[in-house]
């Protein structure tokens, strides 16, 4: 995986589209910078997870943009997605692993210090700290790491870090400077009347 592809990081939610088609927002946000696409979706049906996937892996292959599914490892794989994304309570890193293989992304979300530092004992290929700041858009989220959390993490983690929660266009640099590699975000860019703006400016911000 290039740690450049952490940059700009949209996770989807289709509630939060408010009725606009994930594919075209999607594909206008990655038109504004975004870097890497995950398809998160705890609602739908599996065929229909996987028809959603297959379409929107059609659009990023086109942009070579990384397609990454959250938590469903059989979606994954059906489609052939660039990799998978895992919690703490999804399928163990090492099982994941061995049925992906080595040439797949695998990321894990941690959610305060003491997780961070046992991921290091695994080979996967981004972390996800979650969340950084607080967020409506999930609701069993563990209390907010903040800046300060992430400088630590950064100060001793081997992996390449992105930052999600909270996250927009006035906080994003700050993010950064502390340490991560990139930011995800979701209704910053998902219920954006102009997703492509909205990217671009997140963009902006990260490259200050």
């Amino acid at each position: 995986m290039i740690k450049e592809d952490l940059k700009l990081y949209l996770v989807t939610d289709k509630v939060l589209a408010k009725g606009k088609p994930l594919e075209e927002i999607v594909e206008a946000a990655v038109k504004g910078g975004v870097s890497m696409v995950q398809i998160r979706d705890k609602e739908s049906s599996t065929r229909d997870f996987y028809d959603l996937a297959l379409r929107i892996k059609k659009i990023l292959m086109s942009y070579k943009v990384p397609l990454i599914i959250n938590d469903r490892l059989d979606i994954a794989l059906a489609v052939n997605a660039d990799g998978l994304h895992i919690g703490q309570s999804d399928l163990p890193y090492e099982q994941a692993r061995n049925i992906l293989g080595t040439d797949k992304i695998i990321g894990l979300s941690v959610e305060n210090i003491e997780q961070a530092k046992e991921a290091n004992n695994l080979d996967v290929d981004y972390i996800g700290l979650s969340p950084v700041f607080s967020t409506q858009t999930k609701s069993d989220i563990a209390m907010p790491l903040e800046l300060e959390g992430v400088k630590e993490i950064a100060s001793f983690s081997r992996h390449p870090m992105v930052a999600i929660g909270g996250i927009n266009q006035q906080n994003a640099n700050a993010v950064c400077k502390a340490g991560a590699d990139g930011i995800a975000v979701v209704s910053a860019v998902i219920s954006s009347n102009n997703p492509q703006v909205a990217a671009s400016k997140l963009l902006k911000e990260i490259e200050k």
